[in-house]
């Protein structure tokens, strides 16, 4: 009797695989959605903080032009948009600059680099995200 105890090979059975199998899909079906969540909110606070980062330096280029008086700031911030996005160290584009006559920048929309989603800042307020 001790023989054939001894035998018996141990191990899972191929409905034990198969229970466990099922068991990982409906957890990694239920972790899909909750992860995907995690990424869109990741991507949404990247662009804002590149946004900050664009009105930052296109504040910084408005500055230097106030200094030098040049008549109109938001005209060479607009045709000079790539020195924005250099100085922001951003991969997207500036689409659109405002500035007041003191020369201080008051609204500036930001485009990622894939051009798939846009963020718009208006002074006074936080920069709003508008995904697409």
């Amino acid at each position: 009797m001790r023989k054939l105890k001894e035998n018996r090979k141990k191990g899972f059975t191929l409905v034990e695989l198969i229970v466990v199998l099922v068991i990982l899909a409906i957890l990694a079906a239920l972790l899909v959605p909750a992860l995907t969540g995690y990424i869109d909110k990741a991507k949404e606070k990247q662009i804002i903080a590149e946004t900050r980062q664009c009105v930052m330096a296109a504040q910084t280029i408005a500055d230097e032009q106030y200094a030098l008086e040049t008549a109109d700031i938001e005209g060479y911030i607009t045709t000079n948009a790539t020195d924005v996005t250099d100085l922001a160290d951003v991969a997207g584009a500036i689409s659109a600059v405002t500035v007041d006559p003191d020369g201080h920048v008051t609204a500036l929309t930001y485009t990622d680099s894939g051009g798939n989603d846009s963020c718009t800042y208006t002074k006074g307020g936080n920069p709003a995200y508008v995904p697409n």
